[in-house]
């Protein structure tokens, strides 16, 4: 099995908060961690200095694609950025977490 880290940014930590309760309650991504940063970009002609919280998601890499669906879908900007790394060595532990955590849910007992 391969996985995959996806990684996005935000303004908000609200923002940041709700995109990565909606794709761990999807099954989509086995973890969302966030992180508050700063990033400088060029936007409208401009150089921009702005907090933002960054999103690494991590997941199978079959469901990448997904994923970054689920993302331009949930995000709050007009272009943001979306960005999909493959992972090299994962612990098999850790591993078998990340595919349990994004596999389907089994059916509800009735």
């Amino acid at each position: 099995m391969s996985f995959a880290a996806v990684v996005t940014t935000v303004g908000t930590q609200a923002d940041a908060q709700r995109i990565a309760q909606a794709l761990v309650e999807r099954r989509l991504v086995a973890c969302a961690q966030i992180s508050a940063i700063e990033s400088v970009y060029r936007w409208d002609g401009h150089v921009v200095h702005e907090p933002e919280w960054r999103l690494l998601l991590k997941t199978r890499a079959a469901l990448v694609d997904a994923v970054m669906q689920a993302l331009r879908e949930l995000h709050p900007y007009e272009s943001p950025a979306l960005h999909a790394l493959a992972l090299g060595d994962v612990d098999a532990a850790y591993g078998a977490w990340i595919d349990a955590e994004t596999a389907p849910a089994p059916p509800a007992l009735s």
